[in-house]
């Protein structure tokens, strides 16, 4: 199809791990019956489509296979199984001093590095002042690259890597190296690209910035793609990974999360996140999610909940600049020790903006019997821009070193916020202004 940028296919990678040195040349020249290696499959039936114009990203645990299917895509690596089709020409900043010569100044790299990518010299000319002036390195691009910091590399592979006009750009991770004005400035650039068209592949940690930017997100786990949907639900999959709380659906249909509707909604430029809105708590009533994510160990259990006003009525909708208070009662079917009562609020694409819980606030530091019953408020001011958000709400601790899921409610209720102003961003600072 003409509108695939990525195509993976049922793609493996198979690393072989030899205890010691001479069991690789042993098996290099083929001595012996006996395999000399263990096989680690980095990679296992991975299948992916990206199209044109989406922002997809990638995330998972460490070891789960991320930069591997990158380099792979990239032709870095060659699968052990499998195919991957590319359609288009591919900047992939992958990982720190990727594709660098240590002995080359700046300069010297920035041609290396447009050469491989498949420029010609006078297309880099071209690009060579807006490239210097996006790294913003000063006469250390005259220096070796082996002199540079990590912050000086990261500046100037994602400036070749973004400014030579590519028509997929993939990145893993390396924008973490930067400091906090160099990385606002390549998220601008995201921005720029989306609003082009161009396909954008992007593995991060960064749960935010994976919630703002992508269409689509992938999770792989040990080497196997889990799922694939909005970020927002692909992020509280991950969530529950994390704690060791996954549980696999029954349905291959359920699995893939309407992927086919995503693809479709991503590639006419609709903002993957706002499908299927009525899962996200707008099912009327006081704003109670009946699609809402659970799970946990179960040795306690939140069996109430709900929200008021200032005035102690129970409402989904909250005036910006009153009180209100989250209120939640938890049942322990087990003793433990020091329980954690939380809350986190979210907007409708699975950013997190605010939360607390009983530890930190230092509210709650006690153990509890099997069969207590504790009811816990959390009452403060709303400050959130007008708007709609959900709320989460949870129940945790830590068993010796092991944190510990024991409840969890995702996006269990939806909060309005009514405004007649609203400010830049998500909360209000409520400034007192003056002009004199």
């Amino acid at each position: 199809m003409k509108d695939i940028a990525i195509a993976v296919k049922d793609v493996g990678k198979v690393y072989k791990l030899y205890d010691k040195p001479s069991d690789r040349i042993k098996d290099a020249l083929g001595l012996g019956r006996k395999k000399h290696y263990t096989e680690h499959h980095a990679l296992q039936g991975v299948d992916m489509t990206i199209r044109q114009g989406e922002c997809v990203g990638i995330i998972g645990t460490n070891g789960s296979g991320k930069s591997t299917i990158l380099k792979i895509i990239t032709g870095v690596l060659t699968p052990t199984s499998g195919e991957v089709t590319v359609n288009g020409r591919i900047s992939a900043l992958l990982e720190l001093g990727a594709g660098f010569n240590m002995e080359y100044n700046g300069i010297e790299n920035i041609y290396l590095n447009g050469t491989m990518i498949g420029f010609s010299k006078k297309e880099i000319d071209e690009k060579l002042e807006e490239i210097l002036s996006f790294a913003d390195i000063g006469d250390y691009v005259y220096q070796p690259a082996k002199t540079y910091s990590s912050g000086m590399f990261v500046r100037l592979a994602f400036a070749v890597a973004i400014n030579i006009d590519p028509e997929i750009l993939i990145v893993d991770e390396a924008l973490s190296v930067g400091d906090v004005f160099f990385q606002a400035k390549c998220y601008h650039k995201f921005e720029e690209f989306k609003k082009m068209g161009k396909t954008i592949v992007f593995v991060s940690h960064d749960l935010s910035s994976i919630s703002k930017y992508c269409d689509r997100v992938i999770l792989l786990n040990q080497g196997v793609k889990l799922g694939e949907g909005s970020p927002k639900k692909m992020i509280d999959t991950y969530k529950q990974v994390l704690v060791g709380q996954y549980v696999a659906p029954d349905s291959e249909e359920e699995r893939l999360l309407d992927d086919e509707k995503l693809r479709e909604m991503a590639a006419k430029g609709v903002d993957g996140s706002k499908l299927k809105k009525e899962s996200a708590g707008e099912t009327g009533g006081i704003g109670e999610n009946p699609e809402l994510l659970e799970y946990g160990s179960k040795k306690a259990m939140i069996t109430e909940y709900y929200i008021t006003d200032d005035k102690g009525v129970k409402t989904s909708a909250v005036l910006k600049g009153s009180r209100f208070t989250i209120y939640m009662k938890v049942e322990m079917t087990e003793k433990i020790t020091a329980p954690i009562f939380a809350f986190t609020i979210k907007n409708v694409r699975g950013t997190e903006i605010t939360g607390t819980n009983t530890m930190v606030e230092k509210a709650f530091l006690e153990s509890v019997e099997a069969g207590e019953v504790k009811e816990i408020s959390f009452t403060q001011e709303m400050n959130l821009q007008g708007g709609d958000y959900l709320l989460s709400l949870g129940v945790t601790g830590y068993e010796g070193d092991d944190f510990t899921v024991y409840h969890r409610l995702y996006d269990v209720l939806n909060v309005t916020v009514v405004s007649d102003k609203d400010t830049v961003g998500y909360y209000d600072m409520n400034s007192v202004v003056k002009v004199v």
